[in-house]
């Protein structure tokens, strides 16, 4: 579930030589390149369907049962179409020296924004996208192919169940953006869920996760409440109408166990096209109002959004 969020690109962008934009170019002029209308295909339980870009030659939002999933721009990788993908592309770009590769799980695919823009902004990073939805995969793969030389393995399969197959310390960072029908799946909400996350990070790497919640906002202050059982930093940024909890809409949850660069986290979510806010630390443990964590058997799935959400 995703909310557009202006023109403006991720803060992590780098310019490229002529020769380089000619390539993209290239690329982008692939299958979903040459369309200029809309392909829809059934995917697995759903029907997932391409819409052009009209501002953007090569661009496309994929949409699954009309809720939108990921915006993609086959010339331009770096550029960060929805709100909480911009968040989490600064994410990425501050877990580590600019430019520096990084070993990345993606969980949920979608069409690979996140992969692509890091494989963009950190070359020779190694990233492992598990996507439960085998003939999206596919979809995706073939209307908006992948960078062949992108360091980018994909499994489809159940995001807990890939996760489990991933060795210990694997990871700098973990990002989790999983939806089946607008709603994160229960399994993937509760403290054994982050505790095997927490298995596959290095120490002191990072967890990322996109939340999606509306008034009261009691699923939201559930998964802080979750994540402070299993990390000991936390920060969390949104909206200010999803703050008070005025509309639904996504929030993006940081947590690990070193000290989170909240000071420029916070600068570049205020500058967004859309400002954001982020809390942390006392504020944000307020913000909670003593919720309790969630485990594999009270785990419940994120609530659906209303039909107003994706207007």
């Amino acid at each position: 579930m995703a909310r557009r969020g202006g023109s403006g690109g991720g803060a992590g962008a780098r310019k490229r030589s002529d020769r380089k934009a000619e390539n993209r170019t290239e690329r982008g002029a692939g299958r979903a390149g040459r369309r200029t209308e809309p392909l829809a295909e059934p995917v697995d339980g759903s029907l997932a369907e391409l819409v052009p870009d009209r501002e953007r030659p090569h661009a496309w939002t994929l949409t699954l049962d009309g809720a939108p999933q990921s915006h993609v721009d086959l010339d331009d990788p770096t550029f960060l179409s929805f709100e909480y993908q911009r968040r989490i592309g600064h994410i990425a770009d501050l877990v580590a020296p600019s430019g520096q590769p990084l070993h990345v799980v993606h969980l949920g695919g979608g069409a690979f924004t996140l992969a692509r823009y890091i494989a963009a902004t950190r070359p020779r990073s190694t990233q492992q996208v598990i996507e439960v939805d085998a003939a999206l995969v596919e979809l995706v793969r073939r209307e908006l192919p992948l960078d062949p030389q992108a360091r980018i393995r994909v499994r489809a399969t159940d995001a807990r169940a890939g996760l489990g197959k991933i060795q210990d310390g694997w990871a700098d960072l973990v990002i989790a953006d999983v939806f089946s029908g607008a709603r994160t799946p229960a399994h993937l909400t509760s403290t054994e869920f982050l505790a095997e996350v927490r298995r596959v990070l290095k120490p002191g790497g990072s967890y990322v996760a996109n939340l999606a919640d509306g008034p009261p906002l009691t699923h939201l202050r559930g998964q802080i409440a979750t994540a402070a059982t299993v990390f000991r930093e936390l920060a969390l940024a949104a909206d200010p109408t999803v703050w008070r909890g005025r509309r639904f809409g996504n929030a993006v949850l940081l947590a690990s166990d070193l000290p989170l660069k909240v000071a420029e986290l916070t600068r570049r979510v205020a500058t967004d096209p859309h400002p954001g806010r982020v809390e942390h630390g006392r504020a944000l443990a307020d913000f909670t109002g003593g919720a309790a964590a969630v485990n594999d058997a009270g785990a419940r799935p994120s609530p659906a959004p209303p039909p107003s959400a994706f207007g």
